[in-house]
């Protein structure tokens, strides 16, 4: 007797299904899991960075208070208040809660445009030389002679105090530095011998920049990505502190300017100890992660 069908078929479509979950893992999200996993610092700022945007994404139901609810002024932290209250009433951990989602708003939008901008610009500068090289290059040039924080600054005051002219201020400058060492890596890549034999197959200049020179450097457009969004949080974090924020939102460093603006920094040490820590550690976590990605990219620094 034979073997009905489905008792033949089954070994291969599990065998198929563990190829494809093979392949899954070696490319795409699989790699950058293993990637930042690799590395004990990758996965502790994995696990800050998750933590963060699960608090930002369930916020509006886990705030005891709405954060713009004047309360009890000026009290230390307690069971009905864990963070303690700002001088007006205002709950210290439900605006921290809200400035999460904020801050990493800010953060994220800044950081991923910036590398947009800033490695399409390294690749055509870098692929095609030449004048278009000259030209982009000097513009890059142009983005590193402004002074950072005085650029955003003097931007958001000329157009206003805005988490979207914010977000446009520091995409303005961030892509600067990215753009420069991917320019650096793309001159590299294309003197390479299997960028010349597509060349000679007569692929289009846009299929071999972004189909054979982009995941050769993949890890380092990652890598700076973390940092762009980390500058960003840090440059948002400044700029509100020094009154440039948005009133109408709240953000880690708008609460440090309310602080600061009230003159109870020595009294109420709370409100200045939980958004601090917050920004250190979100900074700290995408360090982290970008040296998981640095690794990656820098084979000499894995001995170390």
């Amino acid at each position: 007797m034979h073997a009905p069908d489905h008792a033949v078929k089954q070994p291969f479509g599990l065998a198929v299904s563990r190829l494809r979950w093979r392949r899954l893992l070696e490319t795409g999200f699989g790699w950058h899991l293993r990637v930042v996993l690799g590395s004990w610092m990758g996965a502790t700022g994995l696990a800050i960075l998750l933590f963060f945007a699960v608090v930002g994404i369930v916020g509006p139901w886990i705030m005891p208070h709405d954060p713009w609810e004047m309360l009890e002024p000026l009290q230390a932290p307690s069971w009905r208040y864990p963070l303690g209250t700002s001088d007006l009433g205002y709950d210290l951990l439900s605006c921290l809660i809200e400035g999460t989602r904020s801050t990493l708003l800010i953060g994220l939008v800044s950081g991923f445009v910036s590398i947009v901008i800033g490695g399409n610009i390294g690749l055509l500068a870098g692929y095609y030389g030449g004048r278009v090289d000259q030209i982009l290059m000097r513009l890059t040039d142009v983005a590193y002679g402004m002074p950072f924080l005085p650029f955003v600054i003097v931007l958001i005051s000329l157009f206003g105090r805005s988490k979207y002219f914010l977000i446009l201020a520091i995409v303005a400058l961030v892509w600067r530095t990215s753009a420069r060492v991917i320019r650096a890596q793309t001159l590299s890549l294309s003197q390479r011998q299997f960028i010349r034999a597509a060349r000679a197959r007569g692929c289009s200049d846009m299929r071999i920049i972004y189909r054979h020179i982009v995941p050769n450097i993949m890890p380092l457009l990652l890598l700076y990505t973390a940092f762009n969004i980390a500058w960003a949080i840090g440059t948002e974090a400044s700029a509100s502190f020094l009154g440039f924020g948005d009133p109408s939102t709240i953000t880690w460093g708008t609460m440090l300017y309310d602080l600061w603006v009230s003159g109870d920094t020595r009294i109420a040490w709370w409100w200045f100890v939980s958004p601090s820590v917050c920004i250190v550690s979100l900074v700290t976590a995408l360090v982290f992660i970008s040296r998981a990605y640095e690794e990656h990219a820098n084979p000499r620094l894995r001995g170390r």
